[in-house]
């Protein structure tokens, strides 16, 4: 399910998105002074002593010792080496669709803490658990960790879904970090917002399906934005991740060169940064 792009790289920086993903619109920007944390712990009754940890906004969060056994703050995390067994807790942001392999089920998940995010490759689940991993759900998370083309995501994981608090992250604004690779590059797999961008022509048209070009509708869609340098990158709605039914995919379908435009989406790499775009709105 993992698609490739070939994607050149000019003097400016390159942005494109790929992935498998699901057909939903649920997601929307959150407030980008604020983090939604919630609390609704659901541990009563467990014999394991609670760990409580004061988030910034200053809500508290509990989890058992159990819960915590093992687990790596994001920290330890991103200077684990790859192919090191990890184990984290994290929280569902969105999903890619979920399939079946040889009687399987997998999904693709993006999620996120106050620290950091984590890309959560093919893991394997059920279409019960799946449906209930909306954005919010608190899991734990084991592991390898794995880089391909750049992108560090975790892969051959097992999950646990967790009561307790919930969180969805804000959106973080990036624009003014859009030439700086290894600026972009802290956000990894973080949900983030680029405004202002105008769109560009890309093939005599404001957008082609596939990369090239070759594909129809129903496949992925790349368009152009430049920004207030005239510097152009490339942005990709991935069908799988919002799919030709979705008021993201039909917002690019009716972009024109010359619109402005704010895309969010969460920051992928794929040799160099390839934000997985969610939402798409003309200014």
């Amino acid at each position: 399910m993992k698609k490739f792009s070939a994607i050149v790289a000019t003097a400016a920086l390159v942005l494109s998105l790929t992935a498998c993903g699901g057909a939903s619109d649920a997601n929307t920007t959150a407030p980008e002074t604020d983090n939604t944390v919630v609390s609704t712990d659901n541990n009563a009754g467990n014999n394991d002593a609670n760990v409580t940890d004061t988030n910034d906004d200053g809500t508290q969060t509990t989890s058992t010792d159990a819960d915590m056994e093992g687990v790596m703050t994001y920290a330890e995390y991103a200077a684990a080496d790859v192919d090191t067994e990890v184990t984290v807790i994290t929280y569902v942001q969105d999903k890619q669709g979920w399939w079946e392999n040889e009687g399987v089920g997998n999904a693709t998940f993006y999620t996120q803490d106050k620290d950091g995010a984590y890309f959560l490759y093919n893991m394997p689940c059920s279409k019960e658990d799946y449906d209930q991993m909306v954005p919010g759900t608190k899991i734990k998370v084991t592991g390898f960790k794995s880089e391909w083309s750049g992108e560090v995501e975790i892969v051959d994981a097992v999950y646990e879904i967790l009561g307790g608090d919930t969180y969805v992250a804000a959106a973080a604004d990036v624009t003014d970090k859009i030439s700086d690779n290894d600026a972009l590059a802290a956000y990894m797999n973080q949900y983030v917002t680029f405004t202002g961008l105008t769109v560009a022509d890309r093939d005599g048209a404001a957008f082609t399906y596939g990369w090239d070009g070759s594909k129809s509708q129903g496949d992925d869609i790349y368009f152009n934005l430049s920004d207030s340098e005239g510097n152009v990158y490339t942005f990709v709605v991935e069908s799988y991740l919002r799919g030709a039914d979705t008021d993201t995919y039909k917002a690019v379908e009716a972009f024109k060169v010359g619109d402005v435009v704010d895309v969010t989406g969460f920051m992928y790499w794929y040799e160099g940064p390839q934000v997985h775009v969610t939402i798409a709105t003309v200014k």
